[in-house]
């Protein structure tokens, strides 16, 4: 009997292409050409790839001639028995039961959880994710055909009683779980994924050894090492025409390095040691071997090399780089062939938006040459969807082959906003944002639609409103769109379910929903296509199983269950540039590779520990740490720098702050030490920052705009003088331009919504004498504000009003006569209006003018400079007769805060006066407090309203000022330069 044929193919050689190079002059028979060979290959990804790679070199390639291909088998295909035809004698497998769908074993492990758990189960979408949980970690121990009687061992039982609490009961949670589950699938007849996969790989084995096939099978590019499918690989090794080829072991390598991976499996006990270099980019090869029963030294050199392959010394300088700890000492001896890394550099951004138009402009320079091949491979999707937004200046269309969470498609997109205005009760933004998404009201409906939906929106802006339709359809009939209105109303209302329901029951809803508001253009596209697949698949499990979700865990449910689906994009990118994650870029191979992200916890990821089982369980079970990942990464980062020239890139700064390098980027600084100077890419840094460059713009200068006489003209708020003379141009901005500030969705309330509120319902006790407790319930139920708002506001509101109540109370002496009552002047031909909160009469037939203040008043600072100048104007104004009702002389002005104070009773209200009295330093005497807002008003109306002077932007920067229109002034591009 033959040995086992294992070949290995360097890093430098490029897998795919030295694979194709090597099958088509050794497996070629006649006219079947390679249709009688039989690949093994680790995923669909690698399917496609080597698609490409045998039109690339195949000898026909452009003569025009046909080539008929192997058959491609993925080993991770449920139906694998299928798939391999009379090779595997599929009737033989029928004993196999069926594999349970996963999405039925999600929701049904969850219900288990809710009834083991009991009361301290969590609730919705959070049961939902710990199912999820309990799922992988099932998955990880059946790949590693570890059943759970094993988690009752003595051994296992003696760890779990020396560990924490938690770790006990969630060990002991997911035997009970996993127990039941297992119970329930035998009922059904049924095998989990992993377990059919396993039994699969047994039977093949099985079948081959017993009854060897007669045409040839080559397991390529697989590194699981999975027992059952190292079992599958030794047989396949064995058979006659058979073979495993792995990518990127080295053979080269010294033993005693090779030792010092560690145990990888071996047969000792346990099969795992804390002190495995399981971070090795070599672990996982050697993990396969060990469980093959092949030894390092039985493994063959693949005798070919691809069309983009290396030099040989990249292969020695990888080896070099990844050594483990002890033998990174030969690095201060190491000689030059063996660090030799030319053909990388190394780069370096500011930050990921700097990164990105970098390796844009790389992958340009490279489509530029002829035939010239380009691949980005980075775990960071949001880098590589910046990439693609880049490359589009230049026309370049590339797919990022990994895909896209369904999620953050655009039907995806719209589904998931549904579901949050079902959860969310109707809240603005989830309303807005779903009725103006690009897919709803598609074609000639869309522009009115959008009309109807910016006036809406323009009123619906402010506090958040209370749950539900009926606070929004005031709001409705404000913006005068209450047609569109009930339209919406009729479509969303299934929605707004403030209930349980069952999941199928509120997909059904959701999709009626989005059908209603986009129609057909919902499910055309592929992110289309995804979801409905999402959704039948989600809908059908969810009806078998009773799942049931509130309202408000619904979006977070949904959310979570979307991220796991990838929507990748059809074919007709650029034939020369390719995107790829991580997984995707195995077996690929480009002249140029530019490996992208490489800071920590991106490129290597983050390790997770298993939230259920103690690293301690499962590595006296015998499964991998958490620092494993850590080593396909690593593996990873491996083949990608086995190409002809590469770029490790990496930037400073992430979206959270300053970055870690990562540590294989700090390996590779390390070995090339002094030279790493001369590895420095700065041209694609350089360049791109002046693709975005211009010459310095000039300093821009203070606005001081000039409007002419006729537009000056504009009547005057009582308020509004205050603003001219304190920011001119915040005048000019709001009053002659007309630009009112607009608050956002959802905004916490302001202080003029808190004054608007405050003086309706003074207003009505002032005029009907009710009590205040009613009045303010039922404004604030008017105002239709959140019920969180509400009860907030309205014991600190109550107490400001009952501080009112008694103050009035407390001094006969005065009579109010006016409250909320507007009035208007002419002043040398300038109409001037106010609103006065309230007049009361004194026993003297004069008049106090009262102003409410929600929070602090105005300092008599600020009033003997001019910047807070209502109460005089309004007593002017009550002066000059403004007000019908209350006609004579003003000569008291009183501030009344509704904020908190210490002397008052209720914890809330106080009274000022800028007049200058008692022990006051600052203020206007009483006599002079008329003459000076008179001489202030003159002063206002002949330097801008009848006069010349410019709308200066902050003329008086210490004067009290909103930011409303800073922006707009373009604020911090002149402030502190000007002159």
């Amino acid at each position: 009997m033959k040995g086992p044929q294992v070949y290995s193919i360097a890093a430098h050689r490029g897998f795919a292409d030295a694979l194709v190079a090597g099958l088509i002059p050794r497996y070629t028979e006649g006219d079947y050409g390679l249709a009688r060979l039989t690949l093994l290959l680790p995923s669909s990804r690698a399917a496609r790839t080597l698609q490409e790679a045998f039109v690339r070199v195949s000898p026909s390639a452009g003569s025009g001639a046909g080539l008929l291909m192997p058959r491609m088998a993925v080993v991770g295909d449920l139906d694998l028995d299928e798939t391999l035809g009379t090779l595997l004698d599929p009737l033989g497998a029928a004993d196999i039961p069926p594999a349970v769908d996963p999405t039925r074993r999600w929701l049904r492990i969850a219900a288990l959880l809710a009834d083991e758990m009991g009361q301290e189960a969590p609730r919705g979408a959070a049961l939902l994710r710990l199912a999820q949980q309990v799922a992988r970690t099932m998955d990880r121990l059946l790949i590693e055909d570890i059943g759970p009687e094993l988690l009752l061992s003595d051994q296992v039982r003696e760890i779990v009683g020396d560990m924490a609490e938690h770790w006990q009961r969630s060990v002991r949670l997911f035997a009970r779980v996993q127990t039941r589950w297992l119970a329930e699938l035998s009922a059904m007849c049924a095998l989990d994924a992993s377990a059919r996969r396993n039994r699969l790989f047994d039977h093949a084995a099985r079948t081959w050894k017993e009854r060897p096939p007669q045409t040839p099978v080559i397991a390529a590019g697989v590194t699981s090492a999975a027992p059952a499918l190292a079992r599958l690989l030794r047989v396949v090794s064995e058979l006659p025409q058979g073979a495993v080829i792995l990518p990127d072991l080295d053979l080269a390598m010294p033993d005693e390095v090779w030792a010092e991976l560690g145990i990888a499996g071996g047969p000792e006990d346990p099969p795992f040691s804390e002190d495995d270099a399981v971070s090795h980019p070599q672990y996982h090869l050697k993990l396969l071997l060990n469980r093959m029963g092949v030894n390092r030294q039985e493994v063959q050199p693949w005798h070919r090399r691809g069309l983009s392959a290396a030099p040989p010394e990249r292969s020695r300088a990888i080896s070099s780089l990844f050594l483990p700890p002890e033998a990174s000492k030969s690095w201060a001896d190491m000689p030059p062939d063996r660090r030799r890394l030319a053909g990388v550099r190394l780069m370096e951004n500011p930050n990921p938006e700097a990164e990105a138009q970098a390796i844009a402009l790389l992958i340009r320079q490279a489509v530029a040459e002829p035939e010239k091949r380009v691949a980005l491979v980075t775990p960071d999707r949001a880098l590589a969807r910046r990439v693609i937004q880049h490359l589009r200046r230049w026309n370049l269309d590339a797919d990022d082959s990994a895909g896209r969470p369904l999620g953050s498609t655009a039907a995806g997109r719209l589904f998931l906003q549904l579901a949050q205005i079902a959860s969310e009760g109707g809240a603005p933004i989830a309303l807005v944002a779903a009725l103006a998404h690009p897919l709803v009201m598609t074609g000639e409906r869309r522009a009115p639609w959008l009309e109807r939906l910016r006036a809406f929106e323009l009123k619906l802006r402010g506090p958040r409103p209370a749950p539900g339709f009926a606070a929004l359809r005031p709001i409705a009939e404000k913006a005068r769109v209450e047609p569109w209105w009930l339209e919406v109303e009729a479509i969303l209302t299934p929605l707004m379910a403030d209930e349980t329901l069952y999941l199928a029951e509120w997909l059904d809803r959701l999709a009626a929903t989005g059908e209603a508001l986009s129609g057909e253009v919902l499910w055309s596209r592929e992110d289309g296509r995804a979801l409905s697949a999402f959704v039948e698949d989600l809908r059908a499990h969810a009806r078998e199983t009773g799942t049931v979700l509130e309202a408000r865990d619904l979006h977070p449910a949904l959310g979570d269950a979307m991220e796991a689906v990838a929507v990748r994009p059809p074919y007709g990118g650029h034939p020369r540039v390719a995107i790829y994650g991580l997984i995707e870029s195995r077996m690929a191979r480009a002249d140029l590779v530019i490996a992208a992200g490489l800071n920590e916890g991106t490129w290597p990821t983050r390790p997770a520990t298993d939230p259920l089982l103690a690293p301690a369980v499962l590595r006296a079970l015998g499964v991998p740490g958490a620092d494993f990942r850590i080593g396909l990464n690593a593996h990873d980062l491996a083949a990608a720098m086995g190409a002809p020239e590469v770029v490790l890139s990496r930037s400073r700064r992430d979206e959270g702050g300053p970055a870690i390098a990562s540590r294989f980027l700090l390996r590779v600084q390390a070995l090339l030490g002094e030279l790493g100077d001369h590895h420095r890419e700065a041209d694609a840094p350089r360049l791109a920052a002046m693709i975005d460059h211009a010459a310095p713009a000039p300093d821009y200068p203070r606005p001081r705009p000039m409007p002419t006489a006729e537009q000056r003209r504009v009547a005057i708020s009582v308020t509004g003088l205050d603003r001219l003379r304190a920011d001119p141009y915040q005048f000019y901005a709001s009053s002659i331009l007309g630009l009112p500030e607009l608050e956002p969705l959802e905004a916490e309330p302001s202080p003029a919504w808190q004054g608007t509120l405050a003086h309706e319902i003074l207003e009505t006790w002032h005029k009907t004498g009710r009590p205040l407790d009613e009045i303010a319930r039922e404004t604030l139920s008017a105002m239709h504000a959140h019920p969180l708002t509400r009860a907030l506001w309205r014991p600190r509101l109550l107490n400001a009003l009952r501080w009112v109540e008694a103050s009035v109370a407390s001094d006969p002496s005065r009579t109010p006569v006016l409250w909320e009552e507007k009035g208007r002047m002419e002043w040398r031909g300038v109409t001037l209006h106010g609103r006065i909160d309230r007049l009361d009469q004194l026993e003297d037939g004069t008049f106090a003018v009262v102003d409410y203040k929600t929070g602090k008043p105005p300092s008599g600072a600020q009033v003997e400079r001019g910047f807070a100048l209502q109460l005089g104007t309004l007593g002017l104004m009550v002066g000059e007769g403004a007000f019908a009702k209350a006609q004579g002389t003003a000569s008291r002005f009183e501030y009344w805060s509704l904020g908190r104070s210490d002397k008052s009773d209720t914890g809330f209200g106080y009274i000022t006066t800028p007049i200058l009295e008692g022990a006051k330093k600052k203020g206007i005497a009483a006599g002079e407090f008329l003459p000076q807002a008179r001489r202030y008003l003159d002063d206002a109306l002949d330097n801008w309203i009848l006069g010349s002077e410019p709308f200066t932007a902050r003329l008086n920067p210490d004067a009290p000022s909103y930011a409303t229109y800073d922006q707009l002034m373009r604020l911090d591009e002149w402030v502190g330069h000007e002159q």
